[in-house]
């Protein structure tokens, strides 16, 4: 999901270091370096309002977060500034809350039929419903595709194998899973090897490495 990400010390993401960051779809993992004591809240929006909210190309953000302060006046809106003025965590969400309704009231695209495609992959990420939902959009393959480069900012097959990878894992951090081959199978992975190579695809590490060091963590 695109997210809107606060910290209330300077983060380092590559070569930019900022407080308010906006992160278009993240296909390949990047690591945030935080020197100090910090708060850090993020906002995270449907994969299709990138361009609706802020008025920037969904594949101009992919796997290219940007500062939130490098957008037009009009979009940033003094953010930055108020956030940093808060007193509390509390009133950092209340003026995020705020900003976010005040660009929402301002849409005027019809997000419906890519919210229709995205929600309808996203709860069933398997390749036969890809094609099923393009045929229901009545699209050809290169429509569909054009579809989802400009409002999310990949492709549909794309799209499908982070859907895919994102229910697994939400499926492994909550334990609802007997062992890493059912898991696998339940999300369409041909088998563990498959499965394992897209974790390490989207997070650098393999299942048993991220399990590892969760558990370390939470000791």
């Amino acid at each position: 999901m695109p997210t809107l990400l606060f910290q209330t010390a300077k983060g380092r993401i590559g070569n930019s270091t900022n407080y308010l960051t906006l992160f278009g779809q993240t296909v390949f993992p990047d690591t945030l370096t935080i020197d100090e004591d910090f708060t850090l809240i993020a906002y995270f929006f449907k994969p299709y309002v990138l361009n609706a909210l802020f008025g920037v190309a969904a594949q101009e953000l992919t796997d290219n977060p940007i500062e939130l302060n490098l957008l037009p006046t009009s979009i940033r809106a003094g953010l930055q500034e108020q956030l940093q003025n808060a007193s509390s965590s509390r009133e950092m969400v209340t003026i995020l809350d705020n900003y976010i309704y005040s660009l929402v009231t301002k849409i005027k695209t019809d997000m419906r039929i890519v919210k229709y495609a995205v929600e309808k992959i996203a709860t069933e990420p398997s390749k036969k419903n890809l094609t099923v939902v393009q045929a229901d959009l009545c699209m050809t393959g290169r429509t569909f595709q054009r579809l989802f480069e400009k409002t999310i900012g990949i492709i549909p097959t794309r799209y499908r194998r982070i859907s895919q990878f994102n229910t697994a894992f939400r499926q492994l951090n909550s334990q609802q899973f007997t062992n890493l081959t059912a898991l696998s199978y339940n999300n369409c992975y041909s088998d563990q090897s498959h499965f394992i190579r897209a974790f390490k695809e989207f997070t650098s590490l393999t299942p048993s490495e991220y399990l590892a060091y969760g558990k370390a963590a939470r000791n």
